[in-house]
This record gives C-alpha cells, sequence and structure tokens, in this order.
C-alpha cells in the first residue's frame, strides 16, 4: 500500500472517529528503539531497531474509559491488547525496521509494535484502533491463541 492511501481510524469508547493520514502520523513525535521481539512459533530476534510513533501520541487523549483496544488491520486481521500494555511507553506505531522504511512483508508502511507480548499483537498493516470497555477477542485468539500472549509466560494458546 502507499504511504498517500493508508489511513488510520481512532474510534472512541463514545463513538467519535478521529482518521490519520500518512501525514498526519508523520507530523507525530517518533521515536528510535532498539528491542527484542518474540514469535509464538518459538524464534526470538534479538536487538532489533525501530522507529515509530507511541501509541499515546496516536491517541491524542481519546481511551481514557477504555480497557482495551481492537486493533484493525488492512484484510480484516484483528488482535485485542489490554489499555495498560499499549500505553506506558509500551507499543508504537512503527514505520521503519532496521533503519529503513517498513516493506510489506514486514507490516509496511505501518504496523503496531508491541515488543513485550509476542509478534501476532504486533499487527501487520495497521488501519485502525477501537477503544472499548471491555474485552473483544481478535482473529487468532477466537481460534484459541491466548488472549494476553506474554512470550515470559509462553502464553501462546487458551490455558497457557
Amino acid at each position: 500500500m502507499r504511504t498517500e492511501e493508508w489511513r488510520l481510524d481512532v474510534l472512541d469508547t463514545d463513538g467519535t472517529r478521529r482518521r490519520l493520514s500518512w501525514a498526519d502520523l508523520m507530523a507525530l513525535p517518533a521515536e528510535d528503539l532498539t528491542t527484542d521481539i518474540h514469535c509464538v512459533t518459538k524464534w526470538s530476534k534479538l536487538d532489533t531497531t525501530w522507529r515509530g510513533v507511541p501509541l499515546e501520541a496516536v491517541l491524542d487523549g481519546a481511551g481514557r474509559l477504555a480497557t482495551h483496544v481492537l486493533v484493525h488491520a488492512y484484510g480484516g486481521y484483528t488482535t485485542n491488547l489490554p489499555m495498560e500494555d499499549v500505553t506506558g511507553g509500551r507499543a508504537w506505531v512503527a514505520t521503519h525496521y532496521g533503519g529503513k522504511p517498513l516493506t510489506p512483508e514486514h507490516g509496511g508502511p505501518a504496523r503496531l509494535l508491541v515488543p513485550h507480548l509476542y509478534l501476532w499483537k504486533s499487527a501487520k498493516w495497521v488501519n485502525g484502533l477501537e477503544l472499548l470497555t471491555e474485552d473483544h477477542l481478535g482473529f487468532w485468539e477466537r481460534l484459541g491463541y491466548h488472549a494476553l500472549g506474554d512470550p515470559w509466560r509462553e502464553q501462546r494458546y487458551v490455558g497457557d
């Protein structure tokens, strides 16, 4: 997808919707970070480098009543996250990986990055953040994956 076509919708708990264009996202303060990432298929990659906009900047005050966010992606993918796992400097809308713009295979032009959880929570091709007052399971979670996905607790599947 071309950046000129990319959009990110933020839907607050009261039904208020805000749409960010690529230019809007690029105007927000970005951060560089180095972090490890973990896949549910039991591999990890250490010291990966990213650039992205902290989720708090993207939310811009939305979600004060939210307990969860349902992340939407182009192609219909969704994943659910508690707000405490995407705020407080724990999540970004990433635009760069390894010093270069994200390629489509890595979720470009923008993906969610939540490095302290398994990568299925870091939705590729992100296009929406639906702020909720209760949890709603996402794509993989409805198929039996764990609702949180903490790699240090090996939370791969329901019951882990």
